[in-house]
């Protein structure tokens, strides 16, 4: 009979060890792996419409830049795009949107123009007009429709509309609500006349971005949006209300559990340990003062985009996370997290055995944890008074100038 041969307590240790090793390679892998998929989530809006409709504008604005910022797209009276161009979104650089040349040709041809554009690589489209919409732009929401796609009708440079109708009926007649109904009711109107069963039009100033419909739509394009694709556009949505920031918070607030523990279980497998997660930490704040547009670049063009210096919209940057980082504001802040945050460690472990293989894996990652939920509330509250100090009492700027302003084509008189 062969004699069983005996394990020594050192090869005990070593396999135990061994396999920790093992669970903790793969959680991180699996981590790592959602968190891939979050910031490399991609989403490609195309916007399109006649020549001059104010479709470079949009675009901007839509990214929360000024027409005269050297990123943004190029804008005049006449078609200035020839070709489809994609521009990044300052903050989130997956998110692009692509400026399509104008559709109101002689020779359009949807079913040619959509395959010359690149129909597919596009999540949907969004179709602008300045005044009535017109075959064109049914014809090309057809085709977009039948390959499977969405589109949003926009109707752009109401602003322009609003101050007409009151120099031709004196302000004390003016009812603004009433003529943005008139509008409205003339565009869907016109789509049915035209063969659109049920219009959603989508009326905007794309140099009014807190007016108007733009909120509407940015909440439309949310709900209809899903998975990743919804993630990264509520992360690149401008500030323009309190309801924004808390959808940006939460969005934040669903990835840190991931964030915090590749941040603590880098350092259990081989050759990881003693690496500091401080340089993840840094990296990752970054990216959630880019969100919140607290950093440096996104408050200069606020202040570019408000007529705001940027001194003062930085002076309602408070907190430490929003400030400038560096490795030992991290580590100062790391410290502070992991005070009075002892007794979760028995919990937590009990929970994710995988901590119990890292020495302090469990104060570690409580610590890390706070930090972050920590900062992505300090941020969204930098943010909130960043914003009112930007766009707090910024109304409708009146124009007593006697410049003229284009008719839209049609009257709104009683």
């Amino acid at each position: 009979m062969a004699k069983l041969q005996t394990i020594s307590e050192a090869e005990i240790w070593e396999m135990s060890s061994t396999l920790q090793s093992r669970v903790v390679t793969e959680v991180i892998a699996r981590v790592q792996g959602m968190l891939g998929q979050l910031s490399s989530a991609t989403l490609d809006i195309a916007v399109t419409g006649e020549s001059g409709s104010g479709k470079s504008s949009f675009v901007n604005a839509f990214r929360g830049i000024a027409d005269d910022d050297p990123g943004a797209a190029r804008t005049g009276v006449t078609e200035t795009t020839q070709e489809v161009i994609a521009y990044g979104h300052p903050s989130v650089p997956t998110v692009r949107l692509w400026d399509l040349p104008g559709i109101n040709t002689p020779t359009f041809q949807p079913e040619r123009y959509l395959q010359d554009v690149g129909l597919t690589k596009y999540d949907f489209f969004i179709i602008v007009a300045s005044e009535r919409f017109k075959e064109c732009h049914v014809t090309l929401a057809t085709c977009v429709a039948q390959a499977g796609k969405k589109f949003y009708f926009v109707r752009n440079k109401v602003d322009n509309d609003l101050e007409a109708s009151a120099r031709r009926r004196g302000r004390m007649g003016f009812s603004e609500e009433a003529i943005l109904r008139e509008i409205r009711a003339d565009c869907e109107a016109g789509l049915q006349r035209i063969g659109v069963g049920q219009p959603r039009v989508f009326l905007l100033s794309s140099f009014q971005p807190r007016h108007f419909d733009f909120p509407l739509l940015h909440e439309t394009l949310e709900r209809e949006l899903e998975g990743h694709k919804k993630h990264v556009f509520l992360l690149a949505l401008p500030n323009l209300t309190s309801a924004v920031l808390e959808k940006k918070r939460q969005a934040l607030a669903g990835s840190v559990w991931q964030t915090a523990m590749a941040a603590c279980l880098t350092a259990a497998v081989p050759g990881g340990a003693g690496r500091s997660n401080v340089p993840m930490l840094m990296d990752t704040l970054r990216s959630f003062q880019r969100s919140f547009g607290v950093d440096t670049d996104s408050l200069h063009r606020l202040a570019n985009m408000t007529g705001k210096s940027y001194q003062e919209l930085y002076r309602e940057v408070r907190s430490t996370s929003g400030r400038e980082l560096s490795v030992q504001s991290v580590e100062g802040m790391l410290s502070q997290a992991a005070l009075g945050q002892q007794v979760l460690v028995g919990l937590l472990e009990s929970r994710v055995p995988v901590l119990g293989t890292i020495v302090s894996g469990g104060v570690s990652f409580i610590a890390v944890y706070s930090l972050l939920k920590s900062a992505i509330k300090d941020l969204s509250e930098d943010a909130e008074s960043v914003m009112h100090r930007a766009l707090g009492g910024a109304g409708v700027e009146s124009n007593d100038s006697q410049e003229d302003i284009p008719d839209p084509g049609y009257s709104y008189d009683d």
